[in-house]
């Protein structure tokens, strides 16, 4: 194996890892901001009044987009459990 499918490996995991945690994170900001401006609006300074909205939308979010996560780590996995003898060798 060289160095260059190394990287190639590592380059797609890491590609792999940003594509999945993308929707979840990008939820989590989303409402944690919609969240501050509702709080800067009526002055409620209450820390845990964001926990549940980002809860609920951060499942919301995992039930729709799930599918399309699990298909990916199949695929990677797969295309890597397929491409171990060409590794070994």
């Amino acid at each position: 194996m060289t160095p260059e499918e190394v990287m190639g490996y590592g380059r797609e995991a890491l590609l792999l890892a940003l594509m999945i945690s993308a929707p979840l994170l990008i939820t989590a900001l989303a409402v944690g901001v919609l969240v501050g401006l509702f709080q800067a609006a009526t002055q409620i300074n209450e820390m845990t009044l964001s926990f549940i909205p980002k809860a609920l939308a951060m499942a919301a979010v995992l039930v729709i987009t799930g599918p399309w996560m699990l298909r990916l780590l199949v695929e990677y996995t797969r295309r890597l459990i397929e491409g171990f003898p060409g590794i070994v060798t």
